[in-house]
């Protein structure tokens, strides 16, 4: 099929080169020009700008854009699109972006004539070589229509799964991330009992790996954790200042509407917060080292770049 990908960041241009790879055709838009030059090295089709992706398509020809940016601008990048591509388009919101404004978004896009599928996006920078984790909502027709991308994203390991009416994709996505808020704050504070415990020197590294062999806590998070610690025992050169992208934040803030107690996510959150203001400690470095190999975030305070995970 053919499909615009706008928005070429860490995972946007990995979903740009695992489409390619999977033999669509895949039309590479972004800000910056050098990164639509590296989607072109791969066997991309690049748009340097919005009329440069209208004119890949035929009159009458849908077309189908993958916007792949963050939830601040996704209501703005939209009125944008509205200029140059026809009705009838079908817009995705790949991204991170709050279920709520998603509503709305979509109520605006149907508006002019197209519709907008919600497709929250998990699987970080491993994304291209294990497979994506994808969760929709929005209109089914259109889900039917990108579906052949999903299968091919997906692979090898990876999934998706439909779940209904608009926002519902990134409804389930933003619960997954504050999940994995929770499951982070958890492990990194272990690993600080491991290093500032009552036994010195332990190898928090062979610790890690160890528990990815049968035991209770094997999990992705873990393993990555293992890796971090393995590379860099003790942490060095990370100041311990974790971001947060807006997922638990917006969790927090439907469960309070909602009556529902959230205590391990609101204390992951605080942490993050906290971090911020300089409370940091080897358990928020190791939360940063986390967030760095599975989303290839920027590990310290500066130039922080927050991507889906």
């Amino acid at each position: 099929m053919k499909i615009v990908i706008s928005g070429l960041g860490r995972m946007g241009m990995q979903i740009a080169e695992k489409l390619t790879r999977g033999g669509h055709t895949v039309i590479a838009h972004n800000r910056s020009p050098d990164k639509i030059d590296t989607a072109v090295a791969f066997g991309a089709t690049g748009a340097y700008s919005k009329q440069d992706v209208a004119a890949q398509f035929k009159d009458g020809e849908q077309a189908i854009v993958w916007i792949m940016l963050p939830a601040a601008i996704i209501e703005s990048e939209l009125t944008a699109w509205f200029n140059v591509l026809p009705k009838g388009t079908m817009y995705i919101d790949g991204g991170n972006s709050d279920y709520r404004l998603t509503r709305r978004h979509a109520e605006l896009v149907t508006s002019h004539g197209s519709t907008l599928t919600d497709i929250g996006t998990s699987g970080g920078i491993m994304g291209l070589k294990d497979g994506f984790c994808m969760m929709v909502g929005g209109d089914q027709t259109a889900y039917q229509v990108v579906e052949p991308a999903l299968r091919t994203l997906s692979q090898p390991s990876g999934g998706y799964h439909y779940f209904g009416a608009t926002g519902s994709g990134h409804y389930v996505k933003m619960v997954h991330n504050a999940i994995e808020y929770g499951m982070m704050e958890s492990l990194a504070e272990g690993y600080r009992m491991l290093h500032e415990g009552p036994y010195k020197e332990l190898d928090l590294a062979a610790a890690g790996n160890l528990w990815q062999q049968g035991s209770i806590v094997n999990s992705g998070l873990n393993r990555l954790s293992a890796l971090a610690l393995d590379e860099n025992p003790t942490l060095k050169g990370i100041d311990g200042f974790v971001a947060e992208s807006g997922e638990a934040r917006w969790t927090l803030e439907t469960a309070r509407e909602l009556g529902i107690d959230l205590p391990s996510i609101q204390a992951s959150f605080d942490v993050r917060l906290a971090s911020q203001k300089g409370e940091t400690s080897f358990a928020t470095k190791l939360l940063a080292a986390m967030r760095n190999k599975f989303g290839g975030h920027a590990i310290n305070a500066e130039s922080h770049e927050d991507k889906p995970a």
